[in-house]
């Protein structure tokens, strides 16, 4: 694939709606490189709310340097940061970006490589980050290209006082069918309780990131090993017309428009009995300023259908754009804000289950952090170890990724599809109809790789 053709791919990460609410602050570009500001781009999630409340009274404190941040709602993210990076724009020193973004524009060359400084600072410790937190965000010469902020696969969350007032007993490692009768059996739109919470709203990285780890799990893939197009194939139907029809019988009123924040926000006020999405949620349900579920949570690994687990492997990291003219002071920033330090920092200041946990070894010894993130941090790890890009299904794959095919045309792909599922969702057209538009998108992306 020529550089054009990857810049114009990776480009058509735009059309996103709005993913998340996020508090957006307008920043200048990267400046004089004598300026001790650097401009900062990043994903409106809990963990990057904290960030930025703890910046300026530390890590400026102690370095000097100021941090600009804009945060924006995730698929406006993905919009502007892929912009400015495609297109040289250099408006950001470093940004958030994720597991399948890095190794993409590393190997187009657009982002600086750190693992050279992450080596021979040994404070930093990069031998104690999490084995496939490092893989998913190196390149193909083995080198690092983001460090990770946290890292996450995803999990059943459940609310034990609705399973145990309807004497409902979670299993470790349920089926999707099993949550399918939990859902109907706790579904009580009455008192504002739904069965279950997912998400609807477009985009590659929201409606489909759940979905596509139902589609492993009941034996689809969106291609096959030859780059067959396999999206209107029985198992994909299967799968989606499972999920379809879940949330339009059990789950949450407004599921076309709801992402992983709007289910937080619903789950976490007790108005969902299940949330099957991201194991990084469960810091901001543990904490009781934030939620009124905090302790009354449990977590199961993510339901299967015919693979022993489903959950998908994710890391929001900290990259540096090669157009940055501030290189040592973003590195100064990002090797704080993925540091033993700054976890230490979190824990203290805003409890412990608020730590970017999921990428560091040695956060699940910190005695505090255990005890705080017990209820999730066993499940949590070992979501993690379990989730296999190589091999996410029943299949073979032509490129690696669990909840995303790991090639530049998948973002427009997965998110045009995730529209018209979307859609279905809402009652506007069918599963048959929406995969069968998905399944000529696919192929036309097919031809590129056969």
């Amino acid at each position: 694939m020529s550089k054009k053709l990857a810049a114009a791919a990776a480009v058509g990460l735009l059309a996103f709606t709005a993913a998340c609410s996020g508090a957006g602050s307008t920043t200048s570009g990267g400046g004089d490189a004598a300026d001790n500001t650097i401009t900062a781009l990043m994903v409106g999630n809990p963990q990057m709310e904290d960030i930025q409340k703890l910046t300026a009274d530390n890590f400026t404190k102690q370095t000097g340097i100021t941090v600009k941040f804009t945060i924006l709602p995730e698929n406006e993210l993905r919009d502007k940061v892929t912009q400015d990076v495609a297109n040289q724009g250099g408006q950001y020193d470093v940004a958030t970006v994720g597991a399948y973004e890095v190794p993409i524009w590393a190997k187009n060359g657009w982002l600086h490589e750190v693992s050279t400084q992450a080596q021979a600072d040994s404070a930093y410790d990069v031998n104690d980050l999490i084995k496939p937190m490092v893989s998913s965000l190196s390149g193909e010469d083995g080198k690092l290209y983001a460090a990770p902020f946290y890292g996450e696969s995803s999990f059943l969350m459940y609310n034990k006082e609705l399973f145990d007032a309807k004497g409902l007993k979670m299993p470790e490692k349920p089926t999707w069918a099993q949550v399918a009768d939990f859902a109907a059996k706790l579904d009580d739109k009455g008192k504002g309780v739904s069965g279950i919470c997912l998400r609807g709203l477009p985009g590659w990285g929201e409606l489909f990131a759940p979905l596509t780890t139902v589609v492993n799990t009941y034996g689809g893939t969106w291609f096959e090993k030859d780059w067959t197009a396999k999206v209107d194939s029985p198992e994909f139907k299967e799968a989606t017309n499972f999920y379809v029809n879940l949330l339009k019988q059990h789950g949450q009123p407004g599921a076309p428009q709801s992402g992983f924040t709007e289910c937080l926000n619903t789950f976490g006020q007790g108005k969902a009995a299940m949330w099957y999405d991201a194991t990084s949620a469960a810091g901001t349900l543990e904490d009781p300023n934030a939620s009124k579920v905090a302790g009354k949570v449990g977590y199961a690994y993510a339901p299967v259908n015919k693979t022993e687990y489903s959950g998908w492997l994710w890391t929001w990291a900290w990259a540096m754009p090669k157009t940055t003219k501030k290189a040592d002071a973003a590195w100064k920033f990002m090797s704080w804000a993925t540091s033993k330090e700054y976890e230490k920092l979190v824990g203290e200041k805003l409890g412990w289950s608020r730590v970017p946990s999921g990428k560091r070894t040695s956060t699940y010894s910190i005695p505090e952090y255990k005890e705080s993130a017990k209820a999730f941090a066993d499940v949590t790890l070992g979501s993690i170890e379990h989730a296999d890009p190589t091999n996410p299904g029943v299949q073979p794959r032509p490129a690696l990724g669990v909840q995303f095919v790991g090639i530049p045309e998948f973002a427009d792909l997965g998110t045009k599809v995730s529209q018209e599922v979307s859609a279905a969702i809402a009652g506007s057209t069918t599963v048959d109809k929406a995969l069968a538009d998905g399944q000529k998108q696919a192929d036309d992306v097919a031809k590129k790789y056969k």
